[in-house]
């Protein structure tokens, strides 16, 4: 075994994926642009307000990952992690909604850009995950560093609150339910979102061993400071 780049050692995604990644980019791009474009005069529009919403932070990191994917489709380094997390976000986006939010207004009332948001980005990029996993095993205990960013979106929604008086979603606005009911629906949604950890993780895995016959490697703290790892035998 010789220490080198994961890059010089592991395939790119077939050209065709890379292609598909692209595009989907553009498109969650050209959702993400329209309402703040669309509302650029209007007053009562606010551009902060509406990057506090989980959803289209997490469509904006799915986007990024996509379009990284598509353009350098990296192999070394912590980039897996990278996807897995932009994987985890829009996964829990799309659940949300479902479950939560499909009746309520979460400002995408243009129902193209809330099916881009709410379905069909997070639907691509899990069936990108899967399609295209990781080579390297992600261990449970790394994927939950996953969800540092939705625990620092909750802190931040809560402090930023009070301010501005507007949250951007109603599971997580104390003035309609108090704060005791409102931290027992953060705490059960957090186990929740850990479970959605686990799973997409997990999905990544058998698709690995499915995709790749069972060949993995765990990524360790040294690779993933360093993005160095040793070559595959």
């Amino acid at each position: 075994m010789t220490l080198t780049s994961e890059a010089s050692v592991l395939p790119h995604t077939n050209p065709v994926f890379r292609a598909l990644r692209l595009v989907f980019a553009v498109i969650g791009i050209v959702a993400l642009a329209w309402i703040p474009l669309r509302n650029i005069d209007v007053a009562e529009f606010s551009t902060s307000n509406y990057f506090s919403y989980f959803t289209v932070l997490s469509n904006v990191l799915g986007v990024v990952v996509l379009l990284v994917g598509a353009i350098a489709d990296p192999q070394s380094r912590a980039w897996q992690l990278v996807r897995g997390a932009g994987t985890l976000y829009l996964v829990i986006t799309g659940i949300i909604y479902a479950v939560l939010l499909s009746n309520i207004d979460v400002t995408l009332n243009d129902k193209w850009i809330n099916d881009i948001m709410h379905r069909y980005l997070p639907l691509v990029i899990l069936l990108d995950w899967v399609i295209n996993p990781p080579r390297m095993r992600i261990t449970d205990r790394q994927s939950m560093t996953w969800l540092w960013f939705p625990a620092v979106y909750g802190v931040y929604t809560l402090i930023r609150g009070p301010f501005v008086d507007w949250y951007p979603y109603p599971f997580i606005d104390p003035r309609t339910q108090g704060y005791l009911q409102m931290s027992i629906g953060l705490v059960v949604l957090l186990l929740a979102m850990v479970l959605m950890s686990f799973a997409v993780n997990a999905a990544g895995r058998l698709a690995q061993r499915w995709r790749y016959g069972g060949t993995e490697r765990r990524l360790t703290a040294d690779e993933i400071a360093t993005g160095e790892s040793e070559e595959l035998a």
